[in-house]
């Protein structure tokens, strides 16, 4: 059995504790920890967790006596990368909320800490363990594509002035960024996952109806793949009045593919030259309809995560510390651009999202 704790328990925990009771058989839930014990007692009554864990104030304290195995980190986004090297330096497998860190140094610092010390380090971007988007990525491997021309990415989201005033964290550069760097982190992976090593970017960010937040509402880019193909990625949390869609679609030259719904739980359209299935049987068995965005990919991360342990390592991760890294380098690579009105060439040696200060003259 793997011993666990929980560091943060915010709006996103609760899919985290729900996973810990899926595998009860394989994690022992040893403690978990917060600024405040409220927290955890709102988290726990949502995910139905009705037994009694220990509970730590200081993250510290709670890594040097319980000495878990296994730690999630779901706090604010400007702590996850000084917990993460806290806890890989003292022994313990880490799974980061997205995004991993909130500039190229600390991520990479992680990845290092990770490496020196033989321990496994992973993201949450549940959005791959979508069965539409294993679907999707199985036929671009199987080249059923063909040549790839582009790849268009949309997050077309709600996030008003109640969202922001529930956590003061939120909307803040050093703390959190964006919508970008928030809402739409997701469909960035999947866009980096797909696309292959990307060469450039170009975009433009703005605040357009949020003056109390120090982030971006909306960003627009255009991302060059190394590989020759292209993504045009939007996203936004100005959709009026409520969450509208995350789509993704996949253009080439014997296939097209539209994933839909929420989150990208929906197969939309499937077509591809070579008619090897039924349209239908594949949106059948490959759509889901999640109760809420963050969907059920959860349940597969942590499943991933546990049998990466259980390995020792052999398990390779679907999402680990350099995949959750490239997700944060794109979408600095976003804000490098309007920051500086030219293209971004990656890899970005360094860039934070502190560097934005100002961008939008909402500092606080």
């Amino acid at each position: 059995m793997i011993k666990y704790a929980l560091i943060g328990t915010g709006r996103i925990a609760v899919n985290h504790v729900k996973a810990v009771k899926q595998y009860k058989d394989r994690l022992i839930f040893s403690a978990v920890c917060d600024l405040d014990e409220k927290n955890v007692k709102t988290c726990f009554s949502k995910a139905e967790y009705t037994e009694h864990i220990p509970f730590y104030s200081d993250y510290k304290q709670l890594i040097n006596e319980i000495k878990p195995d296994f730690v999630a980190i779901a706090t604010d986004s400007g702590k996850h990368a000084e917990i993460g090297k806290y806890c890989l330096e003292h022994g313990c497998h880490v799974l980061i909320e997205k995004p991993i860190a909130m500039n190229m140094h600390d991520a990479r610092e992680l990845i290092d800490i990770a490496k020196k010390n033989n321990l496994i380090l992973g993201g949450c971007h549940q959005n791959r363990f979508n069965k539409s988007v294993q679907k999707l990525h199985e036929a671009l491997v199987e080249n059923r594509f063909g040549k790839i021309s582009h790849i268009a990415a949309h997050v077309r989201w709600n996030r008003n002035e109640d969202y922001y005033k529930q956590a003061p964290w939120r909307g803040k550069w050093a703390s959190d960024g964006g919508c970008l760097m928030n809402q739409c982190i997701h469909n960035a992976d999947l866009v980096c996952w797909l696309l292959g090593d990307i060469d450039e970017v170009f975009a433009y960010t703005n605040n357009a109806i949020h003056p109390y937040i120090e982030g971006e509402d909306l960003g627009l880019a255009l991302i060059k793949g190394k590989n020759g193909a292209y993504a045009l990625f939007e996203g936004t949390v100005n959709v009026y009045p409520r969450n509208l869609e995350e789509t993704l679609y996949v253009f080439g030259e014997k296939g097209t593919v539209k994933l839909a719904g929420k989150s990208v739980n929906l197969i939309a359209e499937w077509n591809f030259a070579d008619n090897k299935d039924s349209i239908d049987q594949i949106k059948k068995e490959s759509s889901e309809q999640p109760v809420n965005i963050y969907g059920f990919g959860h349940f597969r991360l942590y499943d991933d995560f546990i049998q990466a342990i259980e390995t020792n390592g052999t398990h390779h991760l679907l999402v680990d510390g350099e995949a959750a890294t490239k997700a944060l380098e794109l979408i600095l690579a976003i804000y490098k651009s309007k920051k500086t009105g030219l293209p971004v060439k990656l890899p970005l040696i360094n860039f934070a999202s502190t560097d934005m200060k100002g961008t939008f003259n909402n500092d606080k």
